[in-house]
Order: structure tokens, then sequence, then C-alpha cells
């Protein structure tokens, strides 16, 4: 009577299926957080951007002191605040933020203009602003997509000193971050991960 001998196919299979689980598991640790990082880093600086390979440009010098710009388009992009770059031509609310106190204490005359016509959008009179904050709205549908200056001059002593930030409205597209594939990969591979995972807890569980 012959012997049945047993292979051990099976264990060797399960074997390595769960060293590949393993393998994958251990990799995701490192690979997925670093992927997650490189979408989220590209959304967060174009959301809020200046000029290319400048760091923050929003940031105007005036004297010795800076006043922070942030443009929202409220009824396109809600609470999204951008800079030199507006991608839509919209009813906007251009805010200047002193980051000092001094230009509290100081006239200070505010201006958009359409360039290169150097056509007046918006004008706020020479004013002590103690609350340090000025909204300027500016409906740049009226105006149309183009390249803008913000013009920002102290009046002292008789003296003016003018300041200017350059911005565009409605001629840049923004980068809204990877394409549809690569979140549609991401989560491709999420996916053999968890049921990899789940294969090898069987497996322990049936040996």
């Amino acid at each position: 009577m012959k012997k049945i001998i047993k292979t051990d196919g099976n264990k060797n299979s399960s074997g390595f299926i769960s060293a590949i689980c393993v393998s994958i598991t251990k990799t995701s640790r490192y690979i997925l957080p670093v992927f997650f990082l490189g979408l989220i880093l590209p959304m967060t600086a174009n959301a809020h951007r200046g000029a290319r390979n400048e760091v923050d440009t929003c940031r105007i010098l005036v004297g010795d002191e800076v006043i922070h710009f942030t443009a929202y388009t409220p009824t396109v992009s809600g609470g999204t605040g951008w800079c030199q770059v507006i991608p839509n031509v919209a009813k906007s609310d251009l805010v200047f933020d002193y980051e000092g106190q001094k230009l509290r204490d100081t006239s200070v005359e505010f201006e958009i203009t359409k360039e290169p016509e150097g056509t007046r959008v918006y004008y706020h009179e020479p004013e002590k602003i103690k609350k340090g904050s000025v909204d300027a709205k500016v409906d740049f549908t009226q105006f149309g997509a183009g390249n803008y200056l913000a013009h920002i001059t102290i009046l002292y002593n008789g003296e003016k000193l003018d300041s200017h930030l350059p911005f565009s409205v409605g001629l840049e597209e923004v980068d809204d971050g990877p394409p549809i594939f690569v979140y549609i990969l991401l989560s491709v591979i999420a996916l053999i991960v968890i049921a990899m995972f789940f294969m090898s807890r069987s497996k322990k569980n049936m040996a």
C-alpha cells in the first residue's frame, strides 16, 4: 500500500504571502506618510502664495513697518486667502493688516490701480487707521482680468513714502494639487495593504 505524502506547498505559499504582507505593511508605514505629505504641501503652498520661488511676498515693507496683504473672493473660494495671484475675477475683499503699532499713529493712503494704464479701481484717503486694518472691497468683474498694483503711501511731515505690491486677477489658474488618478492609485494601494493584512491574520488563525 502506497503511502500518501503530504506536500508543504500550501504551507510554503502561505508563508510566502505572509512575508509579502509583512513587508508591504512595514513599507507602507514609511511610504504612506511621505506620500500624504507630498500631497498636502503643494495645496497648502498654492492656497496662499505670492510670486514664484518667494517665501511670503504678501508682506509689504512700508518704511520700517510691515503691512500684510490678503485677498479674499468669498463668493467663489469662501475663506481661502490669496496674495499676488487672485485666480478668479469676482467681488473681492483686499485686506491690509498692520503688523506693527507705529503706522496706527501715521496717516496712510491706500490705492488700487489697474496696470499698465494706471486706472484707479479703489481709493482710501489718507487716514490714521487706529484699528490697524483696512478692508478694500473691489468688484473686479467691473474691471476685468489683468495686472493690478496696490499702493500704500505714508504721509508724514509733508513727505510721501510710496510702497507697492503687484498682483494679478484672473490670469493664472491655481494648481489644485495632484490629478485624480493619484488619489485613485493611493486608494488602491491602501485597500491592498488592508486586504493582505487581514489575509495574514486569517492564515495565522488557521495555522
